[in-house]
């Protein structure tokens, strides 16, 4: 199992509303680049991921589970863009901000830490467990 990051402004799509989604999960629509893209053509199904608030909060909030394997987006009129599903897992007891990732020399190279831009990302077992124990998991 693979282990990733997804990136989402919480005023267009919180953790909220990805629960609220249920077991169906919902598209992660709406990325517009190719290495997020491929990050996503890359998953596989039960592959999780963590649900990141940006730019309100920045802020692991949750874990979330790939569910539907790449596809056409959805919302694109341009066939180059794809999503996977997600559903919500589990939410994390106690929120992992950007400002503790960053403090967290274990975290260091994470790349959210080093390309903080890019939206869908890979995350190493090892800072899967740390995020995983800085939140209460």
């Amino acid at each position: 199992m693979a282990c990733w990051l997804f990136k989402s402004e919480p005023d267009a799509w919180s953790w909220d509303q990805q629960v609220a989604k249920g077991a169906e999960g919902e598209e992660w629509t709406g990325v517009r680049n190719y290495q997020a893209r491929n990050h996503m053509r890359a998953m596989q199904l039960g592959d999780r991921g963590f649900f990141y608030h940006s730019n309100i909060g920045k802020e692991v909030v949750g874990i979330v589970e790939v569910c539907r394997l790449s596809a056409p987006d959805s919302t694109a009129d341009d066939p180059r863009w794809d999503c996977v599903t997600v559903r919500a897992v589990e939410p994390l007891p106690k929120p992992v901000t950007l400002e503790a990732i960053k403090a967290e020399p274990r975290l260091s190279q994470m790349v959210l830490v080093t390309n903080s831009r890019l939206s869908v990302q890979p995350v190493s077992e090892a800072e899967w467990r740390t995020i995983c124990e800085m939140g209460g998991l």
